[in-house]
């Protein structure tokens, strides 16, 4: 009898994710990694993301770096071309790449509204076309946006962030409905509130963390290590029948009023 862990099996394929130098890009890099996947990290800032991939290679994974800015329709497209004809085959992209901005919507101001949606929302677009313009003729492939619990709620002062991650929970819908035709399966993946560099202030606000964990049915803060299994099941032949679903991963927060 056949394991059904094979399914989860990544050997042999190759993942790219954006936004991979640290935090929860960086973990689920990680996860691929320990799958067996060969990992592409993605950044801007060329020295920090060597910095990860060479402690990714310490590690034992496979991994590469390609440093472009996932806003630039232009520079992702020469991104894509230059990772497939020297690298390989993308079989895996997770489009992590993402910010955010804090601050009441009436005093918002509009070019941090149009920074945010680039990075939150337009990344996803032209990374997701670049790479699924390649996918579609092999017949096969995985892409897995990350969403967010902001994906279905909101919270006061992130408005904006609040509407990039409802267009992202959309676009994920919209790539499944285009491309599943394919075989090509596009979900998102909704962390909830995790502990990374950029939740630090919110960890350490005594008052915040009360609320959350009181707020959350697993009564903790989520570890980035909680979101690989996720991960890897949305990037495995486990998930090839699952498509356009958002897999929330958010300790209950979602489930509960």
């Amino acid at each position: 009898m056949q394991s059904v862990l094979k399914n989860f099996d990544l050997t042999g394929r190759t993942a790219l994710i954006t936004g991979s130098s640290a935090g929860i890009g960086f973990a689920l890099a990680r996860g691929l990694a320990g799958a067996g996947a060969r990992v592409i990290l993605n950044a801007r800032n060329a020295a920090k993301l060597e910095q990860a991939a060479t402690q990714l290679r310490d590690e034992g994974a496979t991994v590469f770096a390609a440093a472009f800015d996932v806003t630039s329709g232009d520079a992702v497209n020469a991104a894509i071309a230059r990772i497939e004809a020297d690298i390989g085959a993308i079989d895996i992209l997770v489009n992590n790449a993402g910010m955010q901005r804090r601050g009441p919507l009436d005093q918002f101001e509009e070019a941090n509204w149009h920074e945010l949606m680039k990075t939150n929302v337009d990344s996803v677009f032209l990374v997701g076309k670049a790479v699924a313009q390649r996918m579609i003729p092999r017949g096969r492939g995985k892409i897995v946006n990350i969403c967010s619990v902001q994906s279905e709620l909101g919270r006061p002062g992130i408005a904006p962030y609040t509407a990039s991650k409802g267009a992202v929970k959309m676009l994920t819908k919209g790539m499944a409905i285009d491309w599943g035709q394919h075989g090509i399966q596009v979900n998102g993946l909704g962390p909830g509130y995790f502990k990374t560099e950029l939740t630090e202030a919110l960890v350490n606000n005594e008052d915040f963390t009360k609320w959350l964990v009181g707020r959350t049915p697993s009564r903790r803060w989520g570890d980035v290590e909680d979101l690989v299994g996720a991960a890897v099941f949305l990037s495995s032949d486990a998930s090839n029948f699952v498509n356009g679903h958002i897999l929330y991963v958010d300790g209950g927060v979602t489930a509960t009023l």
